[in-house]
């Protein structure tokens, strides 16, 4: 994203759990000065003293430790919209079982502790947070991502890169299981096969050999005719779904040779007209050979 189009107030707010706190850290590195879990009807005084302070980027987090002030939230912020300040909302989300897994995990209570247990509170959480979820301009979903992950997404998005959607594409190797942050899985394992080449075997589908090896077959063609018209058409309509990253992924066997290759083509021609920043995973490039 270029330096003049960050936007200057992001309001962070979502479930507990969800990856907050993280992102809080990731944003006082991308230069933000950062409130958390601040009561939202001061969003307008506080942005105001902020700037007074010098401070040109702020973000503040909002969310349900804030208790009956939350229910303020929607109203502060069209006070700020009046004000001539509109915020940009970045939603953070995940998954019943990973944010009860979590609370396991922490021992933390849930800020809206209700009988029976953690489940019924995210249950009312989510209650409370529809509005603000309608009216965020960005949501993301942490259920699979790893704190890099999550790093990685907010440098794309707020960073001083080219703005848009963070693509991450991964070849993996069937043999060790899917890639779990992956939203689109392509199985490649109908192209040809170098490891059945014996100067090929000891290679990678980063080595050229491999590399002309498999993009010769038809098939190989073929897929990658449908597989790009696919994704020009697809990325900017997850875009405006509010993703804020999106996981392809490409398989093979073993992960070494088919899914490397394709991975790294994908990436080259997805460069060609997308905006946002492209990030190329090879996770089991690099195992030790096994038999396929």
């Amino acid at each position: 994203m270029a330096e003049s189009d960050r936007p200057d107030l992001v309001v962070v707010t979502g479930l507990s759990g969800s990856g907050k706190s993280q992102a809080v850290k990731a944003f006082e590195d991308l230069g933000y000065y950062t409130l958390d879990n601040l009561p939202p009807a001061l969003m307008p005084q506080a942005l105001d003293i902020s700037r007074k302070g010098g401070h040109e980027r702020v973000a503040f987090v909002i969310d349900a430790r804030s208790g009956a002030l939350f229910a303020e939230a929607s109203a502060a912020l069209d006070t700020l919209a009046r004000n001539g300040t509109k915020a940009h909302v970045l939603f953070f989300d995940a998954s019943d079982e990973v944010l009860l897994r979590r609370y396991s995990e922490t021992r933390h209570r849930h800020p809206l502790e209700q009988s029976g247990g953690v489940q019924p509170s995210i249950d009312e959480e989510r209650r409370v947070l529809v509005d603000l979820r309608e009216r965020a301009d960005r949501v993301i979903d942490t259920t699979y991502l790893t704190v890099k992950d999550l790093r990685d997404t907010l440098h794309s998005l707020y960073g001083a890169g080219p703005s848009g959607m963070l693509v991450h594409v991964t070849s993996f190797g069937y043999r060790y299981g899917l890639p779990p942050a992956a939203d689109l899985v392509f199985d490649v394992r109908f192209m040809d096969n170098p490891f059945y080449i014996p100067e090929l075997r000891p290679l990678t589908g980063s080595d050229p050999p491999v590399r002309e090896y498999v993009l010769r077959h038809p098939a190989t063609n073929a897929f990658l005719g449908h597989v790009v018209p696919l994704l020009r058409f697809a990325l900017p309509r997850y875009e405006e779904e509010k993703k804020a990253r999106l996981g392809l992924a490409f398989g093979c066997t073993g992960g070494r040779h088919r899914s490397v290759v394709i991975a790294d083509e994908v990436a080259r021609a997805v460069k060609e007209f997308w905006p946002g920043e492209i990030e190329v995973e090879h996770r089991d490039r690099d195992r030790a050979e096994v038999t396929t």
